[in-house]
């Protein structure tokens, strides 16, 4: 086991002094989250956690911080650290610390040790219960904290990548508990990796270059939800997309909605801007590099920075300067110059603030329920990855709806029964 050094059991931010700074800017998130504050009104008064002991490895943002209040009302004791060394909001962990009582340990830049030494303090009140965002707290419990795996009950995650990683640890029979996949309810993927995924990775694009989209060639790698959501953006924004991908249906949707789609190699040789959004490792690799135009742009917004080959990037590259924050230029050996965007790492909450509340409060509305539930329901479920039970998919559905005043049909008898009939046809 890897011994690292301690830190403070209270937590370990950047500037406790920027506390109250972070209180606003999660009060600000709360007024866009109406479903989550539901759940936390509803889990303060029955208390359904009471005692559990939550270990959180997510990004410490406005909107974590409304899921970990839910949690701690709902009686839990929770510990939170960063799932990404750049997506922290260091008044946000200084609120969660000081303000809110909640152990955290993130600070915005910080280096790959401090990183895992946070994530190794998240675990030391002994979990029950664990949510991931990219399975690494996970990772680090199944390679280090055997003493800790056997007290663990149920778990949740977030993304897809943290997703396919539990999977493959499942098909080789080594995980331990039974994982819920929030990544795959309805609620979430079709709106926050759509939509939230859509606008934020935009938004740290254009605040890291101040770039105009309209008229460039912005390339697309990968149309899942997340691909889909950047493609439609980007198109609404007056950018022409390409599109890459290994899937026939998807890239058969991806010409069915309108957009080119051709191997990464020749994208390469037309592109301005390129964004990776699939999970997978070195989708932009050398042979792109060698045929990019001078001043393409590069930004990432698949969960780790392994999508764009930076080692391979670096190989070929004789200087590298920053040009602005989250903004680093690689000049080449033949002259031309490529850029890459919050050192390839989600450039949405690397150079802006992530998703906006209103589709995180989805997300993490069923985070919470899906916590309810596992606390509940545990001991029924054997190792592995669980989908999203049907009925919170549509209480969040149903919330979602109300909090927007917008009000639809239901089924009659009459047509309920002829949903259960085969008998009924063509009169």
């Amino acid at each position: 086991m890897t011994s690292t050094p301690r830190v403070d059991a209270a937590g370990d931010v950047a500037d406790r002094a920027l506390a109250q700074a972070g209180v606003r800017r999660v009060e600000w998130a709360a007024r866009e989250m109406p479903v989550l504050r539901q759940i936390r009104e509803r889990f303060a008064q029955q208390r359904p956690l009471a005692g559990v002991r939550v270990a959180a490895c997510l990004h410490v943002t406005s909107e974590t911080a409304n899921l970990m209040l839910a949690l701690r009302d709902g009686g839990a004791d929770v510990r939170l650290a960063a799932s990404n060394p750049l997506s922290t909001q260091d008044e946000v962990a200084a609120a969660l610390a000081v303000e809110y009582a909640i152990p955290t340990f993130a600070i915005k830049g910080e280096d790959n040790p401090t990183y895992f030494r946070h994530l190794a303090a998240t675990v030391e009140h002994a979990p029950q219960l664990t949510l991931d965002d990219g399975a690494d707290l996970v990772a680090l419990l199944h390679r280090e904290r055997l003493d800790l795996l056997a007290g663990v009950v149920a778990g949740t995650e977030e993304t897809t990548t943290g997703v396919v990683r539990l999977r493959a640890l499942a098909a080789e029979g080594k995980l331990a508990y039974p994982i819920v996949a929030v990544n795959e309810a309805d609620t979430k993927h079709m709106f926050d990796n759509r939509y939230g995924t859509g606008q934020s990775t935009l938004d740290g694009i254009t605040r890291a270059t101040n770039i105009l989209l309209a008229g460039k060639t912005l390339v697309v790698c990968g149309y899942g939800w997340c691909g889909k959501g950047v493609a439609s953006r980007a198109r609404g924004m007056g950018a022409q997309v390409i599109v890459t991908e290994v899937q026939p249906l998807r890239a058969l949707e991806a010409i069915m909605d309108g957009f080119r789609v051709m191997p990464i190699v020749e994208a390469a040789r037309h592109g301005d801007i390129f964004v990776t959004v699939t999970g997978d490792i070195n989708v932009i690799d050398v042979a792109a590099f060698d045929v990019m135009r001078s001043g393409a742009v590069l930004a990432n917004s698949g969960h780790f920075d392994a999508e764009i080959n930076l080692a391979a990037l670096t190989g070929m590259t004789e200087g590298r300067r920053t040009l602005r924050p989250f903004v680093d230029e690689y000049t080449l050996g033949d002259g031309r110059e490529i850029v890459v965007l919050a050192d390839g790492r989600l450039v949405n909450l690397g150079a802006a603030e992530g998703h906006p509340a209103s589709v995180m409060d989805m997300s993490f509305a069923n985070q919470a329920l899906c916590v309810e539930h596992l606390t509940r329901e545990h001991a029924t479920l054997a190792p592995g990855v669980y989908d999203v039970p049907k009925t919170i998919d549509e209480e969040v559905a149903t919330l979602k709806l109300a909090s927007m005043g917008v009000h639809i049909d239901t089924l009659t008898e009459e047509q309920e029964r002829y949903m259960r009939s085969w008998e009924l046809g063509t009169h």
